[in-house]
């Protein structure tokens, strides 16, 4: 399969042309406009510092429903011992920043560059872009953000300085968004953690048919806070 070098309009090739990696384009911006039109057809940036801009659209790709949500029980055993203050989008930047900084076991560097942390901010002050955060004594120990349009929520990525503080933050996150008919949870990639929560492996062509769905749905946009009535 080639690899697309990106227009300056915010255009896509279709995600059925990427490689076998997932790799569909290189070049173009990190604009709204474009991060939006990625988003809408099962395309995100992922690169290093340094690297050009690369987009990719993984084949399969684990998703979440958030109406199928199923902690197994070593998870609800850490959410009930839990003690933090949950709170979304009381500082989108500073989890963002957080989640640049976390050690991962073999990935020497952060795909979350300074670029990145700009645009998706740029994307939070829209509000389509939000955090999840996990609090203890007034420090910010967890959290997760991403992107949400209609009824999609794209997950990008989680931290914690405190043990099951990025759990409990997405979880709380999740249980919100089902409260919101916000259904379809993006992982991109697999991960331990959503494997434990339920996390199903679908294929690009059924992902995109759901997410074009899911992306006309009413989209709450502004700065999130939990409802009032919200418990984990």
């Amino acid at each position: 399969m080639p690899v697309y070098r990106l227009p300056r309009e915010p255009l896509f090739p279709p995600a059925s042309e990427a490689e076998p990696s997932g790799l569909l384009a290189v070049g173009g911006d990190l604009s709204p406009e474009r991060l939006l039109a990625a988003y809408s057809e099962g395309i995100f940036p992922w690169y290093s510092e340094g690297e050009p801009l690369l987009w990719f659209s993984p084949d399969p790709r684990t998703v979440l429903l958030t109406d199928r949500l199923c902690p197994d029980r070593g998870m609800r055993r850490t959410l009930r011992k839990a003690d933090f203050t949950l709170r979304l989008d009381a500082d989108f930047e500073r989890v963002m920043s957080a989640c640049a900084e976390q050690s991962r076991p073999g990935a020497p560097g952060t795909w979350i560059t300074r670029d990145m942390i700009r645009a998706y901010c740029r994307l939070h002050e829209l509000g389509l872009a939000h955090s999840a955060e996990a609090w203890e004594g007034g420090e910010l120990v967890g959290g997760v953000y991403g992107v949400s349009v209609g009824a999609y929520f794209a997950g990008e990525s989680m931290f914690h300085r405190r043990s099951g503080a990025s759990i409990a933050a997405l979880v709380a996150l999740l249980l919100q968004l089902r409260a919101w008919g916000v259904t379809l949870f993006d992982c991109q990639t697999y991960s331990a953690h959503v494997a434990r929560l339920g996390a199903e492996a679908w294929t690009r062509r059924r992902f995109i048919h759901e997410l074009r769905r899911a992306w006309h749905k009413p989209t709450r946009r502004g700065i999130w806070s939990f409802d009032a009535t919200f418990t984990v």
